[in-house]
């Protein structure tokens, strides 16, 4: 009889041991674009709260939208509806947003709410697969350009309406003087929503869940990848690590800003292989740092660089296509593009070419001989020792051919006279 029982007790906490938790809730954080990066995790937690027998799991979404491909957000759509976990959808804390096809993903789930000061809506074109009911019912042609708060998305069936008897003392009075808003303003008291969630008074009086909550967010690894593919992120480290790289070409030697140019820019592709750009706004980007360039070999803004400047702003305002970035990063971005131009680069250049080691007083008393005329305060080019130069004459002026000789340095240029014999 002792072997039976203790073979039925091996048998319970096998069954418990596959059952899992019924007493755990997933609360996975949804911050940011929808990716790649951020759908694979969503897809392994489900199998997980599946496997581990939790009770729900909870998407608690700030999100404007979704730049995963359309078979990955196909799938976790489709497995949000037909997973056996009981699935959650709060757009929150107060001042969320759900917005894009991240907005539509609520409607495949089985407990729906917006806290009180949060937004939903503005999906554009809907991307939910074949065989999915519209998101929105009959306000989806309408909330494709519109965003709603909670009790508006209460009254269109979006968001469920909470019963009021659920909880006996209801927070967040201060957001709204609702009280169904009031009690889905606060993630515990909308969780009481959930199907075996219950809130109750421990010895202190305090309201508690009955339910253990677990709250979720990308591993720090995968997290780095999911913020270097946001738009402010991807635009700053891309444009940063192009002025970084140019700024290294005209420095002596290879440092630490042609290192960390690079490993910011290779950042910035990997943003934008993951996020939509306009190609017109790449191109515009790259080809301003390339006009800029030009200026910086004369250590004197000209034409290139107010043309470079406007290719660089073009390229902020037409680099996205169909997200959005903060206007004070592309402000940010315009100003120190700006400041690199006509501060930073001149500064360097013209530090770097003043050092007695590496610049080119040494040059002062060579010959070398004229290939354009030369003419005082304008530039031209001499040629000395198979290299040319840029120069200008001392006085007067020099003919092409004539041989001349340096008499002084000027910032990266050489001042010279006609050589006597």
């Amino acid at each position: 009889m002792a072997g039976l029982s203790g073979l039925a007790s091996t048998v319970v906490a096998a069954q418990e041991a596959e059952q899992g938790d019924r007493n755990d809730v997933r609360i996975i954080e949804v911050s940011g674009l929808l990716d790649a990066v951020l759908t694979d995790f969503l897809l392994s937690e489900i199998d997980r709260a599946e496997e581990q027998g939790a009770l729900a799991i909870v998407l608690q979404v700030d999100s404007l939208g979704a730049v995963v491909d359309d078979d990955r957000f196909a799938e976790l759509a489709t497995r949000l509806r037909d997973t056996t976990v009981q699935t959650g959808y709060w757009v929150g804390p107060s001042g969320s947003a759900a917005e894009g096809a991240t907005a539509e993903l609520s409607s495949v789930v089985d407990l729906v709410g917006v806290a009180g000061g949060s937004r939903i809506g503005k999906t554009g074109e809907s991307r939910l697969p074949a065989g999915f009911e519209p998101a929105f019912g009959s306000a989806t042609e309408r909330l494709r350009d519109q965003v709603i708060g909670a009790r508006e998305a209460m009254d269109l069936g979006i968001a469920d309406e909470p019963d009021p008897s659920l909880v006996t003392e209801i927070p967040g009075e201060g957001v709204t003087d609702d009280p169904l808003v009031a009690i889905q303003s606060t993630l515990p008291t909308f969780l009481v929503g959930l199907e075996g969630y219950d809130l109750q008074q421990n010895a202190a009086g305090d309201t508690v869940s009955s339910v253990n909550q677990e709250f979720l967010k990308i591993p720090i690894t995968s997290q780095i990848f999911h913020t270097v593919a946001s738009p402010e992120i991807t635009y700053l480290f891309f444009t940063g690590g192009l002025g970084l790289l140019l700024f290294e070409l005209f420095t002596a030697g290879v440092g630490v800003a042609g290192v960390l140019g690079l490993l910011m820019t290779l950042a910035g592709t990997y943003g934008l292989a993951t996020l939509p750009f306009r190609t017109v706004g790449l191109v515009c980007l790259v080809l301003s740092f390339f006009a800029m360039a030009i200026d910086v070999q004369t250590n004197l803004p000209r034409a290139y660089t107010i043309v470079g400047l406007g290719l660089f702003t073009l390229g902020t305002f037409f680099i996205w296509d169909g997200i959005t970035m903060s206007w004070v990063t592309g402000a940010v971005g315009i100003v120190g593009a700006i400041l690199y131009a006509y501060l930073g680069m001149p500064t360097m250049v013209r530090t770097r070419f003043s050092s007695p080691v590496i610049g080119r007083r040494w040059m002062v008393g060579s010959q070398a001989m004229a290939l354009t005329d030369l003419e005082q305060g304008l530039s031209g080019e001499v040629k000395m020792s198979d290299a040319r130069w840029s120069a200008t004459a001392a006085e007067g002026k020099i003919a092409a051919g004539q041989t001349v000789k340096v008499v002084a340095t000027k910032g990266v240029q050489l001042v010279v006279e006609p050589a006597t014999i």
